[in-house]
């Protein structure tokens, strides 16, 4: 069965977010005011191949923890579909 999964991996929240608050300290110069917070991440797309939703549970999950994510730094969350 085919699967597509969508990773979205973020700073931990107790971490700075250096990038974040470039963003945002310069939203106002573009005239977006209001802005309390950004945090930059990202979002990753995998189609896969698995018997079964609990297989490809697993798979994305390996995936995040031995390659996509380091979790010293970083958390996620996913979605699978069929």
């Amino acid at each position: 069965m085919k699967f597509k999964a969508s990773i979205n991996i973020m700073p931990q929240k107790a971490l700075l977010d250096p990038q974040g608050k470039t963003v945002q300290a310069n939203l106002p110069h573009a005239g977006i005011e209001g802005v309390d917070d950004v945090r930059i991440g990202k979002h990753i797309h995998l189609e896969l191949e698995a018997a079964n939703a609990q297989d490809a549970e697993q798979k994305v999950k390996q995936a995040c923890e031995k390659i996509l994510v380091n979790q010293v730094m970083e958390e996620y969350t996913y979605e699978i579909k069929s």
